[in-house]
């Protein structure tokens, strides 16, 4: 992994304002009742041979956020804390929908995220559906929360809310692709859902696409609607890394 004790540079175009119209929510960081939550850490996102890497590698790569992640994952199960991740998983049956969005058109076009089907790991391993290599000892121990698949962009439609209520979990730390669409989605349920919300910012990204940053668009929502915004160098310190 690489050291994050010397963060990355933040582009003029993302920093946060240097006078803020909001206040600061103030979340304090209790790790008895803390999670790591990432959103869809897997190849079609983040690999240069996944079907998405033209319209995310360059953000992903600006923000570090292969190895942030990476950074997160260690430094959650050595805290102590409860890891979950939501994935996101197309079957054969889902390419059938009647309707859905641009995005959503996008991801059935380009096989994002396919699957053979909900039962059949055939072919799976090392696919676009897979997790990231460096990531799979972290998620594949026995103790990761690996939730069923979200369909559309946000936790709604699988387990994410059941399985942290169950572990007693009321703040989460929310890192993972993309920014805009199912990291946005999953801070606005979570958000609604009642718990306390603190996006990683520099362990996401968006897509970049003629009609717009979806990174910079996810900024401005994040800074109006989650209790935090920190980056990873910051959450390292407060997991106590």
């Amino acid at each position: 992994m690489t050291d994050s004790s010397v963060p990355r540079p933040i582009s003029a175009a993302y920093q946060d304002p240097a006078e803020p119209g909001l206040p600061n929510p103030g979340m304090q960081l209790d790790l008895s009742r803390a999670a790591l939550v990432v959103i869809d850490p897997q190849v079609d996102f983040l690999s240069p041979e996944g079907v998405s890497w033209g319209l995310v590698g360059d953000s992903v790569t600006e923000n570090g956020v292969v190895e942030h992640l990476e950074q997160l994952f260690a430094a959650a199960k050595a805290a102590g804390i409860p890891v979950a991740v939501s994935p996101h998983y197309y079957y054969p049956c889902d390419h059938e929908w009647e309707h859905g969005g641009p995005l959503e058109k996008l991801m059935h076009n380009i096989g994002m995220f396919d699957r053979k089907g909900s039962l059949s790991l055939d072919g799976f391993e090392n696919s676009g559906a897979d997790f990231m290599p460096q990531y799979k000892p972290y998620i594949l121990d026995g103790k990761t929360i690996i939730c069923s698949p979200h369909k559309v962009y946000g936790p709604e439609t699988n387990d994410l809310v059941l399985q942290l209520r169950k572990k007693g979990v009321s703040q989460v730390i929310l890192a993972g692709m993309a920014a805009n669409l199912c990291v946005e989605s999953h801070m606005r349920e979570l958000a609604e859902q009642g718990f306390e919300v603190a996006v990683v910012r520099d362990a996401t990204a968006g897509p970049r696409l003629p009609e717009g940053d979806g990174y910079l668009a996810a900024l401005i929502n994040y800074r109006f609607i989650a209790n935090a915004l920190w980056t990873t160098a910051e959450t390292l310190k407060k997991l106590g890394q």
